[in-house]
């Protein structure tokens, strides 16, 4: 695939969708995957400065490693009630998040952080994305919750997968509710001069 690179960026993440977000949209990129405890940072903020702040930890501890990239780290939660919902431990923790969402509407918000070593340029953005669920059944909310799919998921659910069947209506960027808001980034990116879709620019 033709791609729009104009100089080296890393993906500081193990997620395929957000891997796979990223190749589609034509760049080419290295995973480098950020080695941090997310544990320690304070569920307690309000949702955006919690992923901002998360963005940037994984950012900054990544790119390090390379001085002559643009590194990119992102979060992505869930947020009802202005509180955060993590990923389900297990079945219970599933259902109950599920049941939470269940006929109402949650804020889905990701930021991702672009910076390079001694670079002056530095951008965050952080894009939320409404969501409603449609009435779940008990029955409909322990199948899901029994397909194993929620557990790496915030908020407990897949919006590109099986759970789908979930969701009666979005407002804002669907890439965004998958991992990554694909509009956003690109126009970040093209900003820092990373990407390009003039082939004459060097």
């Amino acid at each position: 695939m033709k791609t729009i690179n104009k100089e080296k960026i890393i993906l500081a993440s193990g997620s395929p969708r957000r891997k796979e977000l990223m190749a589609q949209a034509g760049i080419d990129f290295k995973i480098h995957v950020a080695d941090i405890d997310e544990s320690k940072v304070d569920l307690c903020m309000a949702p955006e400065n919690y992923v901002c702040l998360l963005s940037k930890i994984k950012a900054q501890a990544v790119a390090a490693n390379y001085p002559d990239a643009w590194t990119i780290g992102a979060d992505t939660i869930v947020a009802v009630d202005n509180t955060i919902l993590g990923k389900p431990a297990g079945h219970r923790q599933a259902v109950t998040m599920l049941s939470r969402l269940s006929n109402r509407e949650h804020s889905v918000f990701t930021a991702f952080t672009i910076t390079k070593p001694n670079a002056d340029d530095v951008v965050t953005r952080v894009v939320n994305t409404r969501v409603r669920f449609k009435k779940l059944s008990n029955d409909e909310i322990n199948w899901y919750a029994d397909t194993g799919e929620p557990y790496d998921k915030a908020g407990g659910y897949g919006i590109q997968g099986i759970g789908a069947f979930l969701v009666k209506e979005i407002s804002g960027s669907y890439t965004n509710v998958v991992g990554l808001p694909v509009c956003e980034l690109i126009d970040a990116l093209a900003s820092l001069g990373a990407i390009s879709f003039n082939p004459n620019v060097s």
